[in-house]
């Protein structure tokens, strides 16, 4: 398997995860997402992604785009460390909780959109922080009422969900963009004991062979 990824994409970081949880070799291949006006808008890449988003996974004659599908994907293939459980009714818990990091707060956060706030619409670079700032917390103060219900060492319960594989980078973005995680403590405690976990270390984005200083 190759996939195909940056090292600071959220989208990319829950990806690794999911893969190092489940044990499985594959060939990372950087696609930075600045440098030359950005390598996901090449041809060749295109070619792969038309959205000229990251990751992209190839698996044999499979190529998949969307980190989700990805995960769900690779779950159901190599079930090993499952992170969507069998339960109908907590695989609805799990994806409830992962979908409010990964299609709720990620998709206003992420690059492009970052970018079209100071490049087209020409906000600010305060106005972009606050704008950063106020989904996190919006997004968080949500999700850290829902862990009352559902947390126990992990998002749901003590076993380690997509749900955790999606908080963890939104958590990493937040820590970059210097947001109060204080009013969090359930969340960060989750958090906490996840980065203890030799799967989420490995997926850090300071550990893959494009890391930046």
């Amino acid at each position: 398997m190759k996939l195909y990824g940056y090292w600071r994409s959220s989208a990319s970081y829950r990806t690794r995860i999911a893969m190092h949880l489940k044990g499985l070799a594959f060939e990372y291949e950087p696609v930075h997402l600045v440098k030359d006006g950005g390598e996901q808008k090449q041809a060749a890449y295109r070619a792969l992604n038309p959205v000229g988003l990251v990751p992209t996974l190839v698996d044999g004659d499979l190529v998949l785009n969307q980190s989700l599908a990805i995960i769900e994907y690779l779950d159901a293939q190599h079930p090993k460390n499952r992170l969507i459980p069998e339960d109908p009714k907590q695989a609805a818990i799990v994806r409830s909780l992962a979908l409010d990091m990964a299609a709720e707060l990620q998709p206003i956060t992420n690059l492009r959109v970052l970018q079209y706030l100071t490049g087209t619409l020409r906000v600010s670079d305060e106005a972009r922080l606050d704008w950063i700032h106020h989904w996190v917390a919006t997004t968080f103060a949500a999700f850290e009422q829902r862990l009352e219900q559902y947390a126990g060492d992990y998002c749901v319960g003590d076993t380690v969900s997509l749900a955790d594989v999606c908080l963890v980078p939104q958590v990493y973005n937040a820590k970059r963009f210097q947001v109060d995680l204080s009013p969090y403590p359930r969340l960060m405690g989750v958090y906490e004991r996840l980065q203890a976990l030799p799967a989420f270390q490995q997926a850090q984005p300071e550990a893959q062979p494009d890391a930046e200083a």
